[in-house]
């Protein structure tokens, strides 16, 4: 794996872990209306599931690019075309206003069945399972590992950088809020989102097999 790639991936799923979406904007309500505790546990859960969408595109992606070029193709310009697709989903995002409590209601729902929550919200997402196997393919080399060790490594990654970035959001979850009741700020994160999804969806219609 080249560094330059690996960088370059964890950037991107840096940005797009930030921006805001169905995952984080859940742990921040989460963690808003039923404390931090209720919030990081989700944050486990849904951050375990990217192993899951890992693995199933490790395998599938890697036996594609072996069969043939065509086949590779095809799912290349699909992946592609999907990843356009979310960049317009994202332009036409509305504002999602957030409601505030001053003091959040802890539930004693056990850790475990709440990250067992988080966890089945990512796995049963087929648009998760869709946006893997359009990103991971473009970040990987033709040197050293195989596609699908690569992609693992890939996977582990994202998984790493969404724990930290979601943990935050939880423990930030009060600071965080008045960010997102605020016009600027949706319309920043809306183009920054439009504009990550695209540069994704045109690297991987130039990727080479």
């Amino acid at each position: 794996m080249e560094l330059a790639a690996t960088l370059s991936f964890l950037g991107a799923a840096i940005l797009l872990t930030l921006m805001p979406g169905p995952d984080n904007i859940f742990v921040l309500t989460e963690s808003l209306t039923k404390g931090q505790r209720n919030g990081f546990a989700i944050s486990v859960g849904l951050c375990s599931g990217v192993l899951v969408h890992t693995l199933a595109a490790a395998t599938g992606v890697s036996i594609i690019i072996q069969k043939s070029a065509l086949a590779f193709s095809v799912v290349k310009y699909l992946g592609a075309a999907y990843l356009f697709y979310m960049a317009y989903q994202a332009y036409n995002e509305k504002r999602l206003e957030i409601e505030v409590k001053r003091k959040p209601v802890e539930h004693e729902t056990s850790f475990l069945k709440l990250a067992r929550k988080g966890f089945l919200m990512n796995v049963l997402n087929p648009k998760v399972a869709l946006f893997f196997m359009a990103l991971l393919p473009q970040f990987v080399v033709t040197d050293g590992f195989s596609v699908t060790v690569q992609m693992i490594i890939l996977g582990i990654i994202f998984m790493l950088q969404g724990l930290v970035i979601f943990g935050l959001i939880s423990l930030l979850s009060g600071k965080l809020s008045k960010y997102l009741n605020s016009a600027r700020f949706w319309k920043i994160t809306k183009y920054g989102k439009v504009s990550v999804l695209a540069l994704l969806g045109l690297g991987l219609a130039m990727a080479r097999k």
